[in-house]
């Protein structure tokens, strides 16, 4: 799943370099499978993104064999649709968190990365991937015995953050060897694109 959509990304001639990341495309597939069909100006707004870079966007997703155009806006094709459910396994649910021991500001998005635990060393990886999408920071949590944990931080998160425990149980079905990544930021666009990016990192060129 990892080299598909990174693909999306390479350099293609004639036309432009995509200014556009990982993030980008994943939130339009989002979009266009739970609200689809959408337009490109719907895509620009919700994107954040310009209206040049949303159509080289979806000029990729086209020529991927993802999406069709119609005059409605951009909808999934049977493949679309089988690439997104394979999506949605993997990362199969992100939520809104209000502001808890584990958030850097204001805006807090957890994104639920089912069965990676393996993936995990410290948490620097995600906080590195989800700077760099515009977000402050983000934390990363495993669930494992029934029990959540903040690798190097906390080995007890009922324990040591109760709110922050207390929110992301609250909203997601933990298995074990799950990982929530959270991405804080003072704008609820960039926590969520920087828990995106961090969950991405997470994937492996196999997955899905």
């Amino acid at each position: 799943m990892r080299k598909f959509f990174e693909s999306l990304l390479e350099e293609k001639a004639p036309g432009p370099y995509p200014s556009f990341s990982v993030v980008h495309i994943l939130k339009a597939l989002e979009l266009i499978a739970e609200e689809g069909p959408v337009g490109r100006g719907r895509l620009s707004t919700a994107l954040g993104m310009g209206e040049g870079s949303t159509r080289t966007l979806i000029a990729r997703l086209k020529d991927a064999g993802l999406i069709v155009i119609s005059k409605p806006g951009c909808s999934l094709t049977k493949k679309g649709e089988n690439v997104w459910k394979r999506y949605r396994l993997i990362f199969p649910l992100k939520v809104r968190l209000g502001r808890n021991e584990l958030t850097l500001d204001s805006c807090g998005v957890a994104v639920l990365v089912k069965g990676v635990l393996d993936r995990v060393k410290a948490g620097l990886e995600q906080r590195d991937a989800a700077v760099m999408a515009g977000a402050l920071g983000a934390t990363t949590l495993v669930f494992v015995g029934g029990k959540l944990t903040v690798p190097s931080i906390s080995q007890d998160v009922a324990r040591d953050f109760p709110n922050a425990h207390s929110q992301i149980v609250g909203r997601m079905s933990l298995e074990d060897k799950d990982v929530v990544v959270v991405g804080s930021a003072q704008a609820w666009g960039k926590a969520e694109y920087g828990a995106m990016a961090a969950a991405w990192t997470l994937v492996e060129d196999d997955c899905g």
